[in-house]
């Protein structure tokens, strides 16, 4: 059994082969806030049929000419789909940041994307809508019934590869390769 005082903020989930949850089959999701209330993630490689500047324009926000224009928006989540969160280095001053740790934030103000639309900064950013979210104990009990691996997150991973790159980098973490694993868990 997972304890209760594990904190996996600053986390991987890896889903195993077994997820029933298609909102989850195949996810690599950054956890970025857990503690006793529960959790709080981004799916970091699912993007969707959206560019950022498209999303930008639906705000209201006029999108400058920048590196950005082609950035896929991604399924953040299942949780609040009509909600816009940016996970981004450096952690920066925004309105509302939460610090995740390893000088990475998650911002879910407006000010954020004015300052991605006009600046281009923070340079490195995911663009989510939704998020991933847990109950008290509840991903706790999504552990004891193996239905993830996690490592601890790599910002790289997030930040320098493709979005069809990043769940085999995760597992590689682990020293695990996707196919090698089995679909049925077993219990001591």
């Amino acid at each position: 059994m997972v304890s209760a005082n594990v904190n996996l903020t600053g986390h991987f989930l890896i889903a195993m082969p077994n997820m029933a949850d298609p909102n989850f089959a195949r996810s690599l999701t950054y956890v970025c806030e857990h503690n006793e209330q529960g959790a709080l993630g981004l799916i970091v490689n699912r993007p969707l049929d959206m560019a950022l500047p498209a999303l930008l324009e639906r705000v209201n926000i006029a999108p400058a000419l920048h590196r950005f224009q082609s950035m896929p928006v991604y399924f953040g989540g299942p949780v609040q789909t009509d909600r816009g969160f940016v996970l981004h280095r450096p952690v920066g001053d925004w309105q509302a940041t939460l610090d995740v740790g390893g000088g990475v934030g998650l911002t879910s103000s407006r000010d954020i994307l004015q300052s991605v639309a006009s600046l281009g900064e923070p340079a490195e950013i995911l663009v989510a809508l939704g998020y991933a979210g847990w109950a008290a104990g509840q991903l706790e009990w999504e552990l004891s019934q193996n239905a993830w691996l996690t490592v601890v997150a790599d910002p790289e991973v997030v930040f320098a590869l493709p979005a069809e790159e990043r769940l085999a980098a995760a597992l590689q973490r682990l020293g695990v390769d996707f196919a090698r694993l089995s679909d049925v868990a077993g219990h001591a």
